[in-house]
């Protein structure tokens, strides 16, 4: 787990769980479109703002702004996505904005490819069974 606030997180779904229930002023950010986060689900308590969104798949320009308004104190800021590609890029966007104390979780809500192409078979948030919820 690097926790360096200067530079980008990188925690898995386990030791993210770990650290949110370590850190209750921690923010987790699902990051991906409002289908994914309605229609798929979503952790237990994630605050939903997307980083993109479809049909265009065009980066929210208010996505910086948003995350600053939930950033109260300098808190932790976690973002999740389907597999941490996203997640990844987004924090690196928030770094590079000016902010700080910015993590992603690496094998995302659904987790990495097993070798028949299906995401949920090695790893991430439903994966290991951590509280998640469908609308």
């Amino acid at each position: 787990m690097k926790t360096n606030s200067n530079k980008l997180g990188h925690l898995n779904a386990l030791e993210a769980a770990e650290f949110l229930q370590k850190h209750p002023e921690a923010k987790l950010i699902d990051i991906r479109s409002s289908m994914e986060f309605l229609f798929i689900g979503h952790p237990v308590g994630a605050i939903h703002i997307g980083w993109m969104e479809d049909p265009d798949w065009d980066i929210n320009p208010n996505f910086v702004e948003d995350i600053k308004a939930v950033q109260t104190d300098n808190c932790p800021i976690i973002m999740i996505c389907r597999s941490g590609n996203r997640s990844e890029k987004a924090g690196e966007q928030l770094l590079e904005a000016g902010l700080s104390n910015i993590y992603h979780i690496s094998d995302g809500f659904e987790g990495d490819r097993d070798d028949n192409n299906h995401r949920g078979m090695l790893n991430g948030w439903r994966f290991f069974n951590l509280p998640w919820e469908q609308c």
